[in-house]
């Protein structure tokens, strides 16, 4: 993608669907899960006393229904995200409950009236899925005096702060202070009644402070665990080199086995509380079984498997989910807004409303754009955040800035960069009355702009809510081993119990522990997560992100590929064609003059340009007084005005052209490459001719490989069909496989109905091809 060093691509062909909404009639009543089972007499009893200890000033219980959602830590594949939905899912406070393996992310309405927001992040954490949200510290809040205000100990401080509305978790440390992770984003009805609650308990208004948190997360326990297990494992196999007593070997086993797999034996249990046999139940059961039998190398490699197998999947899926979200990362945080002319508009209706000039009357309103630009008019306009941002307010956008917000230029004119929208590789020129997009970049303005849509309401961001709701669409062919696993576990754990039962009841029970480690299929399981972390890890580190192991093993089956054009089959980076002097003119002084005039530009033409000079060795020269005009620049050298304009538009300046250059133009047109023209006072100096599609080194190379695979291609653009159709017969592919024109919601389409009769493959460079 245009503005990165290190290039990103997406390799993929089907994802996971939304889970599947969760319907449920509930009642009132003080548990957690629901149950069918009569509800024990000591549990009642243990809720009740939990009740009693608020304060009448907080025993009050918030209520309503919300809209909720966080990030989470290791949520990393679909098998996860199901287990998260299933335990959820028996929750008396969950409603259409959204678990995302792509994102990362829960999404639910709770029901405060029938439990607590915190129980909910509880159980996603004993699942190994914590919050992925800061700890903020409660600033000048004291555990103790909390404690002493609502007449509770300190221990049940943080039970008491977990009740309250907007709450995640609560950790209080040695210092008594309180630390609670928050949900971010709430709106104002959970806001208030989170803040309101905390006053009341702390007798405070509550003000937040970021911190870090002083305990392990589960990943971070996990691979914690997995490290020391490594050191243990070789003392166990020197100590066994060397004759040492069994029973100290055993106590070298016992703490690596304790430690290493502590998180993993927590996330069994949590998952067998919620009814569910995965893959922490099947390692666990090899772990501890080997561990009774003395067997303590092959316990302790099962447990450093498991932690390296997961770090190492979990951290390429997340590259892969920054990468495909990264679409966030182009909204500024800011805008300037124009205060003159905003107020103008909003206030028309009004008599005699007094408005600030843009700049002095003499000037034209496109000069006046240049005016704010070169000149400090600091009451004409005003940084605000883009939350603060309305529909109608004037903005400026200037050269190189990325756009805030959707609009209609209404005064300058500029040149555009589309590419990581539609992927068009060379800027489109706009003027009055064109409308721009959220999160493109303007390579050459300014402009003032009619905000027309912000925030939510952009193009672009209904690109990234595109990209999610497409990821979240459930693949055909579900995890075997994991589906194997849910049938496998109980035919194991009651199996062999009825084999010595049944079969050797004279034997020692120690065949149980047998039957259980030989039948528990840890090394298909970790034979299926390695290479898998391990190619994605791979594939990381040779810039190709791939958002899962589920698509490696589909690679092999594919017949089709759709291909980006810009940035994936060329370098997406304009690159300087030809150039043609004008006759009687020194070149090395022509280039140097074009230098000067574009050296302050971030057009992606003056790069070509300097880089070329750079390439030359051809030193730019001297030129002062640069404004932007139409399609170009023009500035003075010697008192004389100099143009770098757009070559179509030489007549608008009253440019004349020499036989050499109008020879160079017709040529460049035929090929459809980009020109730019120098010119000095009305006299051309020279044509340079841009090339937009460079073929990348290897494309002709890869397309004759997949043709000799019979593997069908097609390309996918953005770019004008011309274009897209030239370039095809470049690299060796028919017309008809060159496909133009297409936003990021046309490839989609285009995917989806090829997917339908082939296993597809879509390749892109950039945020724009992620959704498809």
């Amino acid at each position: 993608m245009a503005g990165k060093d290190e290039e990103e691509f997406f390799l993929s062909l089907e994802d996971e669907k939304q889970t599947p909404d969760a319907k449920k009639s509930k009642v009132k009543i003080p548990k957690l899960v629901k149950n069918k089972t009569k509800v024990v007499d000591e549990e009642l009893e243990k809720q009740i006393l939990d009740a009693e200890v608020l304060d009448d000033l907080v025993v009050e219980q918030p209520n309503g229904i919300f809209e909720v959602e966080w990030p989470l830590i290791g949520m990393d594949c679909p098998d996860c995200a199901g287990k998260a939905f299933n335990a959820l899912d028996h929750l008396m406070q969950t409603t259409e409950v959204k678990i995302s393996a792509t994102t990362g992310e829960v999404s639910l309405k709770v029901d405060l009236e029938h439990g607590l927001l915190s129980q909910v992040s509880s159980v996603l954490k004993s699942l190994g899925h914590p919050p992925d949200v800061s700890f903020y510290q409660l600033s000048g809040v004291n555990a103790r005096v909390v404690a002493k205000r609502n007449k509770i100990e300190v221990k049940e401080v943080e039970k008491l702060l977990l009740r309250q509305p907007g709450v995640l978790d609560v950790e209080v440390n040695r210092d008594n202070e309180i630390l609670v992770q928050l949900l971010p984003a709430p709106n104002k009805k959970m806001l208030d009644l989170r803040d309101k609650s905390l006053e009341r308990i702390t007798g405070t208004k509550p003000v937040f402070s970021e911190v870090s948190s002083t305990r392990l997360r589960p990943d971070q326990w996990r691979l914690f665990g997995g490290a020391l297990a490594v050191p243990l494992l070789i003392l166990i196999l020197i100590g066994e080199l060397l004759a040492i007593p069994p029973i100290v070997i055993g106590l070298i086993g016992s703490l690596g086995v304790l430690i290493g797999g502590l998180q993993m034996f927590h996330e069994a249990i949590a998952s067998l509380m919620s009814r569910q046999m995965g893959f922490q139940v099947l390692t666990s059961i090899a772990v501890i079984g080997a561990s009774v039998l003395g067997m303590w190398e092959e316990a302790l490699m099962v447990v450093i498997l498991v932690a390296v197998a997961s770090h190492l999947e979990s951290s390429a899926l997340e590259k892969a989910r920054d990468a495909m979200q990264g679409g966030l990362d182009r909204i500024p945080r800011t805008a300037r807004r124009m205060l003159s002319k905003t107020k103008k508009i909003k206030e028309a209706i009004k008599p005699n409303t007094f408005t600030l000039q843009m700049a002095p009357s003499t000037i034209s309103s496109s000069e006046s754009l240049l005016y704010n630009q070169h000149c400090e008019v600091s009451d004409e306009h005003e940084v605000i955040s883009l939350d603060l941002l309305e529909i109608g307010d004037i903005i400026e956008v200037r050269s190189g800035e990325l756009i805030p917000a959707d609009g209609k230029i209404t005064d300058g004119f500029g040149a555009l960069d589309k590419a990581p929208l539609t992927g068009e590789s060379a800027p489109v020129e706009v003027e009055i009355g064109d409308e721009i997009q959220a999160g493109l970049i303007l390579a050459r303005g300014p402009v003032l702009v009619e905000v027309t849509a912000v925030g939510d309401d952009t193009r672009l961001s209904g690109l990234i809510e595109a990209v999610h709701s497409f990821k979240e669409q459930k693949p055909e062919i579900q995890n075997l081993l994991e589906k194997f696993t849910a049938i496998w576990v109980p035919i194991v754990l009651f199996g062999a119990l009825a084999v010595w039962y049944f079969m050797f009841p004279s034997s020692d029970w120690k065949i149980i522990l047998l039957l259980l480690v030989v039948a528990c299929p840890c090394a298909l399981l970790l034979a299926a997560a390695m290479p898998h972390a391990a190619a994605l890890s791979r594939a990381s580190r040779m810039g190709a992100i791939v958002r899962g192991g589920d698509i490696l093993e589909r690679l092999s089956k594919v017949n089709h590929i759709l291909l980006d054009k810009t940035g994936t089959l060329t370098s997406g980076k304009p690159t300087i064609g030809d150039v043609t002097i004008a006759k009687g003119r020194q070149k090395k002084a022509t280039l140097g003059l074009a230098g000067g005039l574009e050296k302050r530009s971030s057009h992606p033409y003056a790069h070509a340009i300097l880089e070329y000079l750079k390439d030359q060795d051809i030193p730019v020269s001297q030129v002062t007084g640069i404004t932007d005009v139409e399609a170009g620049v023009k500035g003075l050298v010697s008192g004389k005005e100099v143009y770098f304009i757009r070559a179509d538009i030489a007549d608008k300046y009253k440019i004349s052209i020499g036989e050499e250059i109008s020879n160079a133009i017709t040529k460049a047109k035929k090929q459809g490459y980009g020109m730019s023209l120098l010119a000095r006072d009305d006299t051309a100096l020279a044509l340079f001719t841009f090339i937009h599609d460079d073929t990348r080194s290897g494309s002709k190379e890869l397309i004759h490989g997949f043709n000799k695979r019979s593997v069908s291609i097609e390309i996918l653009s953005g770019d004008q069909q011309s274009s897209v159709s030239s370039f095809a017969a470049q690299i060796g592919l028919p017309d008809q496989s060159a496909h133009g024109g297409l936003s990021p919601e046309q490839k989609v389409a285009w995917v989806e109905k090829r997917s339908q009769t082939h296993v597809t493959m879509m390749v892109g460079d950039g945020f724009n091809d992620s959704a498809a």
